[in-house]
């Protein structure tokens, strides 16, 4: 894919998930920049840090557990992990934000 459309791809997530944080209500802060989103949920302060890799076009996801990366599947219509090609970005990320104090958004 071209770098345009990776980082459209990516910038897009990442608007959709503080899109998806304002609709809840939820007490999570992000801040957001350049290809970085850090979530912090307030009630303890956990973290889930979301940025883009350029240089190999993934969307890496790291949480107090692990580290995930997710490559763009056209075939999917999304982020699938790298290491299987089908557990999907947007069902890891509602896990992890489960796991560490919150609960799912409607992405």
């Amino acid at each position: 894919m071209k770098d345009s459309e990776y980082i459209q791809r990516v910038n897009d997530t990442l608007l959709a998930i503080e899109e998806a944080i304002d609709a809840s209500g939820q007490d999570i802060d992000y801040e957001s920049a350049a290809g970085m989103l850090s979530l912090t949920i307030e009630a303890n302060g956990s973290q889930i840090i979301i940025n883009r890799q350029a240089p190999v076009q993934q969307l890496w996801l790291a949480t107090r557990r692990s580290g995930l990366h997710f490559d763009w599947s056209d075939q999917a219509g999304g982020w699938v992990l790298d290491s299987d090609g089908k557990s999907g970005f947007v069902e890891l990320l509602n896990q992890a934000l489960v796991d560490q104090g919150a609960e799912a958004l409607a992405l």
